[in-house]
């Protein structure tokens, strides 16, 4: 009885409270819901996350976002550590380690460095020699271990070569048997593009081939909404095409000048309709990237304010 009344008494005040706030604040009332959970791309401190990896993780939880995908260290491995001890750091800063990059074949860097994406020849990638990195080619099984080992669902192939037919078929090749690895141990192998994937090679894009010609059940897709509205492509018309397909995205805006990655929501791309068609996609964890941020802490804090007041609102 008691706790009857009492939900009685505080459904009356919040009714009342309605009352008083007008239709319109009175609905926002009861229909406020929980904003869905922010993600980042470790890339975007690939400058500076090695140096201090549990301090990198903690500030960055403190801007509010949730989730972390992984990408490429220095240190080589999970950032100098087991894939369990990652998750454990990411953890006890109060994030969840959603997703992981890797290589679809071994990385070779292009001579003078690594040349932005959206085809900026002023601007390069100019990384230091690299630790061994693992890729799907040579060890798709010990990179899906590993990812099983850490508790992840999500594998992402970063980057894989498809500058001519034999490259891209080789790549249906491997993306098959490593999807069906991953599949075999829980977790879902994804696509990330950049640009090149939407020109054409031979007589198709990369990118249709691979949503054709590589089953649903093994290849999923992290669509770089960056890149691929830099490419031409129109992501809500890929989601319609292909609905579920899309369960990762990158959250990444370009500069007016299609030429670098800036703060979201201070480029181009139009975000909005995108997210509206976040149900066809199949959409379930997005990760905020800014390659090569100037100020990567900063610049996700103000990506993250901008998302959440203008996006997500």
């Amino acid at each position: 009885m008691n706790t009857r009344r009492n939900f009685l008494k505080h459904s009356g005040l919040a009714a009342a409270g309605a009352m008083l706030l007008g239709n319109k604040a009175g609905a926002a009332f009861f229909e406020k819901k929980e904003l869905h959970a922010v993600g980042v791309q470790l890339f975007t401190f690939f400058s500076s996350i090695d140096k201090d990896v549990p301090g990198t993780l903690k500030s960055i939880a403190g801007v509010g976002y949730k989730e972390v995908e992984s990408a490429f260290s220095m240190k080589g491995g999970y950032y100098g550590m087991k894939p369990k001890e990652f998750a454990q750091s990411c953890k006890d800063a109060g994030l969840t380690w959603t997703s992981h990059h890797t290589m679809g074949a071994p990385f070779k860097m292009p001579p003078g460095g690594f040349k932005m994406p959206g085809g900026d020849t002023t601007k390069k990638f100019t990384m230091p020699k690299m630790p061994p990195m693992a890729n799907l080619k040579d060890s798709y099984q010990q990179i899906v271990d590993e990812v099983a080992e850490g508790g992840l669902k999500f594998l992402v192939c970063a980057s894989i070569p498809l500058s001519t037919p034999d490259e891209v078929k080789e790549a249906v090749d491997i993306l098959s048997k490593a999807g069906e690895a991953a599949k075999k141990a829980g977790i879902t192998l994804c696509y990330h593009n950049h640009t090149h994937e939407f020109e054409m090679v031979g007589d198709s894009k990369p990118y249709d081939v691979l949503l054709k010609q590589v089953s649903p059940d093994a290849l999923k897709f992290e669509l770089d909404l960056g890149w691929a509205t830099v490419a031409g492509a129109n992501p809500v018309e890929l989601f319609k095409a292909n609905p579920g397909r899309f369960p990762l995205w990158h959250v990444k805006d370009i500069s007016a000048d299609k030429k670098q990655p800036v703060e979201v929501g201070t480029g181009y791309v139009d975000f909005k309709p995108i997210f509206a068609a976040a149900k066809t996609a199949g959409m379930k964890h997005f990760f905020v990237e800014q390659d090569g941020a100037p100020m990567p802490l900063q610049n996700i804090t103000n990506s993250y304010n901008n998302i959440v007041s203008k996006i997500l609102s």
